[in-house]
C-alpha cells in the first residue's frame, strides 16, 4: 500500500473539511473544490452532451473517449456524492482513466440531485441514461453500467429496474464503494472508524434524498428487498477502511446467492471512493484499472458474438 500517499491525501482532507452546518450547494462547490484538481489521463477529448432525464427534461453529460477506444462500446458512469453533490467536474479525472483502461468511451452523468430533486429522481435519471444509450444504437451487451458510492448504487438499480421492465440487460455492472445499505444495519457502519463517510453524514443524505421516506425501499437501494436473479456479472469494490464496507460484502454474497456472477475485492487501508484520487494514489489507479480490465473483457466478448 501506498501509506505516504494516502496519509498525505487525508492530511489535506483533515485541513479541507466541508463549511460547518453548510446547504447542499455550499457542499457542492467544496466537494468539486476537492476533486476537480486531479489531472485527467492525457489525449482524452470531453464532448459535452444533453441527454434526457427522467422527468421530461434534459441532463448534463460528459462523452470521455480515447483516440483508440472501440465506439460500440459504451460505460455509463454515475458519480458519488450521497444524492447531494457531485458533478461532472468532480468525476472528470476518474472517468478518463476508466476510460483508458477500458477502451471504451464512458459517459459521465450529471443526474438530478436532492434535495431539490428527492427520491427517485437520480434514479430515474440512471435509468433515462440506459434508455438514452440504447435508443443511441448501443447494443446493451455492450454496455457497462458503473459508479461509486451513490453512483454504485444508481448502477445497481438501473439494472434491477431494467431488468423488471423487460429491457435487455448490460453486459456487466462495475460498483466501487457502493452506498446500498441506507440504513445502515451492517456491521461496518458501527464498527469501522471511517475518515470521510461518518454517520451523521450519512443521516443527512437519506434525509435530503428520502425525506420522510423509507430508505429500505427498491425504489432507492437493491439492498434489502429486491430480486436480483438474472443480472449480468457485478464488480464489487471497496476499502476496508469503510464504513460502507459491509454494503459491498454483502452484496456480493446476496448476487452468488442469486446466482450472479460476483466478485467482490476488499482493498486494505483503503478509503471511500479512493478512486477519486488518480492519479495521485497508486491504488486509485490500480482499482481503476481492475474495473477497466472487467469491463473490457465482457464488452469484448458481447461485440464479438455479435459480429
Amino acid at each position: 500500500m501506498s501509506a505516504q500517499q494516502l496519509q498525505a491525501i487525508l492530511q489535506m482532507a483533515t485541513q479541507n473539511p466541508p463549511p460547518p452546518q453548510a446547504t447542499p450547494a455550499q457542499l457542492r462547490a467544496w466537494f468539486d473544490a476537492s476533486n476537480s484538481q486531479m489531472p485527467m489521463a492525457q489525449g482524452l477529448p470531453v464532448r459535452t452532451l444533453h441527454i434526457p432525464n427522467g422527468a421530461g427534461g434534459t441532463m448534463a453529460a460528459e462523452l470521455l473517449s480515447t483516440a483508440h477506444a472501440d465506439a460500440r462500446r459504451l460505460v455509463i458512469y454515475h458519480h458519488a456524492g450521497g444524492f447531494v453533490f457531485g458533478s461532472l467536474a468532480s468525476h472528470r479525472a476518474l472517468c478518463s482513466y476508466l476510460a483508458q483502461f477500458s477502451g471504451a468511451p464512458v459517459l459521465n452523468v450529471d443526474y438530478r440531485l436532492a434535495p431539490e430533486h428527492p427520491a427517485p429522481a437520480a434514479h430515474d435519471d440512471a435509468l433515462a441514461a440506459y434508455e438514452w444509450a440504447l435508443a443511441q444504437g448501443y447494443a446493451a451487451s455492450a454496455i457497462v453500467l458503473a459508479g461509486d458510492s451513490a453512483g454504485g448504487n444508481l448502477a445497481l438499480s438501473t439494472a434491477v429496474r431494467a431488468r423488471d421492465l423487460g429491457m435487455p440487460l448490460p453486459a456487466a455492472i462495475v460498483a466501487l464503494s457502493p452506498a446500498l445499505d441506507m440504513a445502515s444495519e451492517g456491521g461496518s457502519h458501527h464498527t469501522v472508524d471511517d475518515p470521510f463517510i461518518t454517520r451523521e453524514l450519512m443521516g443527512f443524505f437519506n434525509a435530503m434524498y428520502v425525506p420522510g421516506g423509507d430508505v429500505r425501499s427498491p425504489t432507492v437501494t437493491p439492498f434489502y428487498s429486491a430480486n436480483l436473479q438474472g443480472l449480468p456479472p457485478v464488480q464489487l469494490q471497496v476499502g476496508s477502511q469503510e464504513r460502507l464496507r459491509d454494503d459491498a460484502v454483502t452484496m456480493a454474497a446476496r448476487l452468488k446467492a442469486a446466482g450472479v456472477e460476483a466478485d467482490c475485492t476488499v482493498w486494505d487501508g483503503m478509503v471511500h471512493c479512493w478512486q477519486l484520487f488518480a492519479p495521485v494514489l497508486d491504488e486509485a489507479l490500480a482499482s481503476l484499472e481492475q474495473a477497466g480490465r472487467f469491463i473490457a473483457a465482457h464488452q469484448r466478448t458481447a461485440v464479438a458474438a455479435a459480429a
